[in-house]
């Protein structure tokens, strides 16, 4: 079982989520890799491009958008509680 959830945007592009909704980046098809991008958000709710609790995770590459492969490689499984500290 994987711990995060991958929503298509578009062809290119799957929201990263963590099990309890939260958003925390996006996989993006970038020429032919695929690549995590890490969002993180302020105080005020604004975006922080490449920041959040997977903000040294950033850039992590995939082979396809599948979500066990990506919480694999970013360290982040169902048995965990949150993301790697």
């Amino acid at each position: 079982m994987t711990a995060l959830t991958l929503i298509i945007v578009n062809a290119n592009m799957h929201s990263v989520l963590l099990p309890n909704g939260s958003h925390v980046g996006n996989l993006k098809r970038i020429g032919s890799n695929w690549k995590f991008k890490a969002i993180g958000y302020d105080a005020a709710g604004d975006v922080v491009p490449g920041g959040g609790p997977l903000t040294d995770r950033h850039n992590t590459l995939c082979s396809a958008p599948d979500a066990t492969e990506l919480s694999t490689k970013l360290s982040f499984m169902a048995d965990r509680a949150g993301p790697p500290s």
